[in-house]
């Protein structure tokens, strides 16, 4: 399939009258939602931060096959490399520019079954080099499970390489750990750092919070080390001001 879609792609010149639609009316479970709307800024921070840029998307569709608008896939985020983060994407097509997206994320909605068969095919179809596959209620069907990974097995087929029911694994592909934080409907997904995934990437507000907390501490060190100077100066002149014991004038001549 991998070969009839590069072959298709380079066969696709000039106008295309192929209608892509670029939404799609499905149930979505808030749950999913809320997931996606923290970790999605989080990876977009944590790429301009790593560096090269890289656009963070989440639920557009992504067209891998010209002609073909029944072939896609909508990550619930995805990456894409190389391309600015300010870009605006609709739907995005991988023949137009030649990149298919570098990382995918799908959180396990109430239709499990699509994210767990069909999902890893149509990926696999369309070359992505890693896909993970989180499902926050795995215990609702008997061959859930929380965590899989898929990576591309030497550049040609994309495989299961891992599958975990810990509260983070690590993504090759965003060189960091996802991490499940909180539970039931206070469940999350958080960018994990350092050698184990043991430090929180901070997201925006937190980054805002520490900042004016830093800036508090600040002001306050610097009344206090005010306060304690002028301390010292006014004792310094009380001293001054104070006879020195055993001192005594001179008489006045009379």
């Amino acid at each position: 399939m991998w070969n009839l879609v590069r072959a298709s792609a380079k066969a696709s010149l000039g106008s295309d009258p192929t209608v892509y639609p670029v939404e799609e009316r499905v149930g979505e479970d808030m749950l999913q939602r809320w997931i996606v709307e923290l970790l999605r800024p989080l990876l977009q921070r944590w790429l301009g931060h790593r560096g090269p840029p890289a656009f963070v998307g989440a639920d557009q569709f992504i067209y891998y096959l010209p002609h073909t608008p029944i072939l896609r896939v909508s990550p619930d985020i995805y990456v894409l490399p190389g391309v600015a983060p300010e870009t605006r994407v609709r739907s995005w097509k991988t023949w137009e520019k030649g990149i298919v997206p570098s990382f995918a994320l799908e959180v396990v909605s109430t239709e499990w079954e699509k994210d767990y068969v069909e999902g890893p095919e149509r990926y696999g179809e369309m070359g992505i080099p890693e896909l993970l596959i989180f499902d926050p209620a795995s215990r609702r069907h008997v061959h859930g499970v929380r965590w899989q990974v898929f990576r591309r097995i030497a550049g040609r087929r994309l495989a299961r390489v891992e599958v975990s029911e810990s509260d983070r694994v690590r993504s090759k592909a965003l060189g960091c750990f996802l991490r499940v934080v909180g539970e039931g409907d206070a469940l999350r997904l958080r960018v994990g750092t350092g050698p184990r995934g043991e430090e929180l990437f901070p997201t925006g507000e937190e980054t805002e919070r520490a900042a004016k907390e830093r800036e508090r501490l600040a002001k306050e060190a610097a009344i206090a080390a005010r306060d304690a100077a002028l301390e010292r100066v006014l004792a310094l002149e009380a001293r001054l001001r104070s006879p020195r014991p055993g001192r005594r004038r001179a008489p006045k001549n009379a």
